[in-house]
């Protein structure tokens, strides 16, 4: 049972399409009794398996919070056999600021998970869908894109657990997803994804990367609306012959397996790359210069790739700090 402090007026066993807001107890000098009032809907028609749709994880990235606010608007109850639950924008404080984590905590929420009950606010949210979504859901996914800082090529993923079955069954709902490139993370920096505890929970748990910059790209939120879309008809919540198909050809599978895939500053300055994403590298090729403006009779330092690959992601920022990453890299999927 969970002990979470969020509460709801919503019902998550009743019919129809409801909107409403999980309300997160948040005591300050402007509203002694208030709440964080975080968006959700559920949309439920009879018996049937559950998907759990969300956003907004960071605030940040644009395409799958217009996404989720589009079809909450047009998914209707008599189109689903079971309930989608949608959280256009999961960590509110964060979406409502455009900024990667919470103004209220600093709080990372795709860094927060399993959550804490009586932690910050962030916590708090993780916990809350750890402990009361995660439970109720069959499928989960989480729509991200670069935020600011980073550039992708568009694609939807998954990522490799313990569990080989389950594996299976996420590889299968990826490829329904239907997205230019389906990846496939055999590597986590970081357990405490949201990904990471749904896959824990037994959730077939999906992701994604669709633009980035801190911009809205239209090809990004068209992906993920169709993507969706054949992801709903995948879990059999409509009608499978409703499926959208592939957005641009079959899928193409990549993966990323380990930390040679990743680039990283080797010092502060302006990053000046030298390959274009969607490139093809070579293990010990430049992937770019780091320049010293301060001191500018200074070489700049060359940063250059550790393996072979496809250049999938590229920071957007031009200034570095040492340990920024500045490009991530991604092979064909191996099986």
């Amino acid at each position: 049972m969970s002990n979470t402090k969020i509460w709801t007026k919503v019902d998550y066993e009743q019919d129809g399409k409801q909107n409403g807001w999980l309300q997160l107890p948040h005591s300050v000098t402007r509203s002694a009794y208030g709440n964080i009032a975080i968006p959700i809907t559920v949309i439920r028609n009879g018996s049937g398996p559950t998907v759990l749709l969300m956003a907004g994880n960071h605030g940040d990235e644009y395409e799958g919070q217009i996404a989720l606010c589009k079809l909450i608007r047009e998914l209707q109850p008599g189109e689903i056999q079971g309930r989608v639950i949608v959280l256009p924008a999961a960590n509110l404080p964060a979406a409502m600021a455009g900024v990667r984590t919470s103004p209220i905590d600093e709080g990372n929420l795709n860094r927060s998970f399993p959550g804490d009950a009586d932690g910050t606010p962030t916590y708090a949210i993780a916990h809350y869908i750890n402990t009361v979504l995660y439970p109720m859901a069959d499928l989960f996914q989480d729509v991200h894109s670069g935020g600011s800082s980073l550039q992708y090529l568009p694609f939807a993923s998954m990522r490799v657990g313990p569990d080989a079955a389950l594996n299976d069954r996420a590889l299968s709902a990826l490829r329904a997803f239907g997205a230019p490139i389906g990846l496939v993370w055999d590597h986590s920096p970081d357990q405490r994804l949201s990904q990471v505890a749904a896959i824990g929970q037994g959730l077939v748990a999906l992701g994604g990367e669709f633009g980035g910059g801190g911009a809205v790209s239209r090809r990004g939120v068209a992906i993920v609306e169709r993507g969706l879309r054949n992801v709903l008809a995948h879990a059999g919540v409509i009608e499978r012959s409703r499926a959208e198909g592939d957005f641009d050809g079959p899928t193409r599978l990549m993966q990323v397996k380990g930390r040679d895939y990743y680039v990283y500053a080797p010092e502060a300055g302006l990053f000046e790359p030298a390959v274009e994403l969607g490139a093809q590298v070579r293990a010990g090729e430049l992937c770019g210069h780091v320049h010293f403006v301060d001191n500018p009779g200074r070489a700049p330092e060359r940063c250059c790739f550790e393996r072979d690959g496809m250049v999938i992601c590229q920071r957007h920022y031009g200034r570095v700090e040492r340990g920024d990453c500045v490009v991530h890299l991604a092979t064909p999927f191996e099986g």
